[in-house]
């Protein structure tokens, strides 16, 4: 069963999503939310596989509460799916740096939300079609320092080679067709990539990939 909390400050969505995600047999809303501080306690208290989290809230908006449960080491379980009005609301970018899995705007049709929890509750990442590519440019352009390589030397070659092709957005299916491997041996490697560089998910992964400078905007594959 995925455990589910729904944060958002309109009681009105909270019931819309209440009732579409119990609807489902494998899927169990375990409280809401209709303020940051509410979500970080709540979350903190009942540990939900999947957080919805809208962003605009008051008492400490999405933004904070999602820094607060992923900066929390009890709470590494717990995924974020942020859900707002804007697809390129200003702190979507933010969002995802602080540990957030997924991302959707509130007009997404019933059967993917339903598809975004499933996909987050099993580590993941989902965002929306035709918001990616801006979502990630607008990451790497938040990113200004000198690119920090570092974190790359616990990485073998192969597994740079992958992650650079993940920062791209590709799927596990895609990179083995790319690198002539398995699809689950790619995810075996990005598995690895994530335990090596304690990513949270492959969102985190794209932010290491542009952060090291495997990834950079205007180059493609």
């Amino acid at each position: 069963m995925i455990r589910v909390a729904i944060a958002d400050d309109q009681q009105l969505i909270r019931g819309g999503f209440r009732s579409l995600l119990e609807s489902e047999p494998d899927i169990e809303v375990v409280g809401e939310a209709g303020t940051g501080a509410e979500a970080v306690a709540l979350v903190t208290a009942l540990t939900p596989d999947v957080v919805l989290m809208d962003i605009r809230m008051p008492d400490g908006d999405g933004l904070w509460a999602t820094e607060q449960i992923a900066a929390n080491p009890a709470l590494s379980a717990t995924h974020i799916v942020i859900v707002t009005t804007f697809e390129l609301d200003e702190y979507v970018g933010q969002a995802i740096r602080a540990g957030a899995s997924g991302f959707l705007v509130k007009d997404t049709e019933p059967v993917e939300l339903i598809r975004a929890v499933r996909v987050v509750a099993g580590g993941e990442a989902l965002l929306s079609p035709g918001v990616t590519k801006r979502l990630l440019e607008r990451l790497a352009g938040s990113i200004t320092e000198k690119p920090d390589t570092a974190q790359l030397t616990v990485l073998t070659e192969r597994e740079r080679e992958v992650l650079g092709l993940v920062g791209h957005g590709l799927t596990n299916d895609e990179i083995g067709q790319r690198l002539f491997l398995s699809p689950l041996t790619a995810k075996t490697h990005v598995s690895r990539i994530m335990s090596k560089l304690l990513a949270r998910d492959r969102v985190q992964l794209v932010v290491v990939a542009y952060e090291t400078g495997l990834v950079s905007p205007g180059r493609g594959l």
